[in-house]
């Protein structure tokens, strides 16, 4: 693990009536500033690891990319926070084509939804895979217990991708987003291919969250917690499975449970 993902601060706890002083670990927070072929892109706050995934991750999200060789040079400066990417046909790329913003780490306020390019790049799940329902269980299991950083500091998101029978990839950080966009770029790197994969994850299912899981090509989304009416009204258009509060021995299948078996 990254020791700059954790930092030790002294703090006062009060418990059963009694203040101690203790020292406890908080995540980082880190501000990085993504150059395409010299032109201010977007800031992505974010936890200090697996950058160059995340950044990777984020431009084929967007739809900037659709394969890592695209980019032609690729270079991160962590002194100062910013990445800078060349593309290989920098003509293709404007600005302008996308809305530059800023992406925060605070739930419901990083995003907007349904750009051009979100249209363009979430994919309709065509799978026909399926998963039991222990299955279902056993992989939120797997996701909580690979998860220290939530378990030493409780201040990230955690997500993993999977197949029909193990955990195999997991990614944690501040902002729920950037946890799956580490994944999409660790997938675009080592050329993994996404279409026959499930998507197990801590948080909430928003739109943003769906929409993420239809551009990576998954079709089913496992979370522990709830999902929103805009986000199942994009995963009943886009044919994906939806499954929340996956905790102990009970959940929600809320779109196309046919892939969730007895």
């Amino acid at each position: 693990m990254n020791p700059s993902v954790k930092k030790k601060r002294v703090i006062h706890q009060y418990r059963e009536g009694q203040f101690t002083c203790k020292t406890d670990e908080v995540v980082e927070e880190f501000p990085l500033t993504v150059m395409v072929n010299g032109e201010e892109f977007v800031t992505l706050v974010c936890s200090p690891d697996h950058l160059k995934e995340l950044v990777i991750g984020f431009l084929a999200s967007e739809g900037v990319i659709r394969f890592e060789n695209e980019i032609k040079r690729f270079t991160i400066d962590e002194s100062m926070g910013f990445a800078y990417v060349d593309l290989v046909h920098s003509s293709g790329f404007h600005s302008s084509d996308f809305t530059k913003r800023v992406i925060g780490s605070c739930c419901g306020k990083g995003r907007h939804f349904y750009f051009l390019q979100d249209v363009k790049t979430a994919k309709t799940a065509i799978d026909r895979i399926s998963i039991s329902a222990e299955t279902c269980m056993h992989l939120m299991k797997c996701l909580q217990e690979e998860s220290q950083l939530f378990q030493h500091t409780g201040g990230v998101h955690n997500a993993g991708l999977c197949d029909t029978e193990k955990l195999f990839i997991t990614r944690t950080d501040i902002g729920r987003h950037n946890a799956l966009d580490k994944i999409y770029g660790h997938c675009l790197l080592h050329r993994i291919p996404l279409r026959d994969k499930i998507l197990v994850f801590s948080g909430r299912i928003s739109s943003e969250v769906l929409l993420k899981a239809a551009k990576l090509g998954v079709s089913i989304v496992i979370s522990k917690s709830a999902p929103t009416e805009l986000a199942l009204q994009m995963a009943e258009e886009l044919n994906m499975t939806t499954v929340g509060f996956v905790r102990g021995k009970s959940f929600n299948i809320y779109t196309h449970p046919q892939r969730i078996t007895e």
